[in-house]
């Protein structure tokens, strides 16, 4: 039997008993299958950052870029992803006319996947992912964001967005809402669901709530 085929393989498995110690030389090799990529594609990442500023890393469904699309349809102008993972977004916003369009990635693993996907399809040197902590990066400049980040940073990262973002920029959020701002308009259902934020708003409403006073 050739060990390489997987047809002859499973064929001979097909004909086989597994025991416990099978299952558990099973079982320890998929534990040390997922350590690996943890500790080469997915660590990396965090260990520049507090534990409560980390992200995981999940990519975006096809849905989900195309939902965040929707809600950036007919703007133009400097576009950035936060935590841009495999670059997906940042080349589909490529792809619709954002220039620049630029990723802000920690992981070094997923950065050169980033480039990887651009030379793929083309745009390799025309899209930007930087090494940078999204949580450093000056977003004055910058008049359409999008974040695919956890429920725990997110209420940090709307006091940041409202202290750096111009009136005219809009924030889209996949897979999580951001907590304590109305969002403009939606997208999609479920896990693929988007939400848009525009700030001039966003600021309108925080200067029409009430002061909260000491009790």
């Amino acid at each position: 039997m050739d060990p390489d085929d997987p047809e002859e393989l499973v064929a001979e498995l097909r004909g086989k008993t597994i025991g416990g110690w099978d299952l558990l030389q099973m079982a320890a090799g998929a534990g040390v299958a997922a350590y690996v990529v943890w500790a080469g594609i997915l660590m990396p990442g965090f260990r520049r950052v507090p534990l409560r500023l980390q992200v995981p890393y999940v990519p975006a469904s096809a849905q989900q870029v195309e939902n965040v699309m929707l809600l950036l349809k007919g703007r133009s102008g400097k576009m950035v992803d936060l935590g841009s993972g495999d670059g997906r977004i940042v080349l589909e916003a490529y792809r619709r006319g954002f220039r620049p369009a630029v990723g802000y990635e920690l992981n070094p693993w997923l950065l050169r996947l980033s480039n990887y996907r651009a030379w793929k399809a083309g745009c390799y040197g025309e899209v930007s992912y930087f090494r940078e902590d999204l949580w450093k990066v000056n977003l004055s400049d910058c008049t359409s964001v999008t974040v695919f980040l956890a429920p725990s940073v997110l209420p940090l990262l709307e006091r940041k967005l409202l202290l750096e973002l111009p009136d005219e920029a809009r924030v889209v959020a996949g897979r999580f809402p951001l907590p304590n701002w109305t969002p403009t308009s939606l997208a999609g259902e479920g896990v693929s669901r988007a939400w848009a934020y525009d700030i001039k708003l966003v600021r309108q409403a925080e200067q029409d709530k009430p002061n909260e006073s000491p009790v």
